[in-house]
This record gives structure tokens, C-alpha cells and sequence, in this order.
């Protein structure tokens, strides 16, 4: 008899919620606004520990991301990923 080797489990990654439309279009519209106030906002982003600050320096529309400089460099975050935006000051 051959040894027999269980299949390995799947891995599901956890899912990013859903939100609807009005929620998406808030959210931009918040972004737009510390944009061109060029105000400094605390990002919370899924799936990440620590939140995102800094000045919105870009908003890509091509390829979704939102561009934050930070004391670290320009960050590149999804816009999907953004679960909240809050005033850093």
C-alpha cells in the first residue's frame, strides 16, 4: 500500500468589506477636499497595522491609488484599501 499524503488545506485571505457607493463617493470627495487644501490626514487602511500620514500629493485615477507623502517618501495606497480618513492636525 502506497503512503497515502492529505491534500493541504486552503488558505482563504480575509476579505476587504464591502461598501456601497455613497460610502466610496464620501470618501473620495474627503480625499479631493485634504487634497487641495493640501491638509495633513491620518489613514486607516485595511489589512495594515499602522495608519497612513501625511499630505495627499496625487490622485491617480488610472491606476486607483492614492499618492501620500509621508516622512518616509510618497506611499501609494489603493483607493479600496482606504477604510477611513481622518484630520491629522
Amino acid at each position: 500500500m502506497a503512503n497515502i499524503v492529505p491534500k493541504p488545506s486552503k488558505k482563504y485571505k480575509t476579505k476587504r468589506p464591502t461598501r456601497d457607493e455613497f460610502v466610496l463617493e464620501e470618501l473620495g470627495e474627503m480625499l479631493l477636499e485634504a487634497k487641495n487644501e493640501e491638509t495633513k490626514v491620518d489613514l486607516t487602511v485595511w489589512n495594515e497595522d499602522e495608519k497612513v500620514t501625511g499630505i495627499i500629493v496625487n490622485m491617480d485615477s488610472r491606476t486607483q491609488r492614492v499618492h501620500v507623502s509621508t516622512y518616509d517618501g510618497v506611499v501609494k495606497v489603493p483607493f479600496l484599501d482606504i477604510m477611513k480618513v481622518d484630520n491629522a492636525e
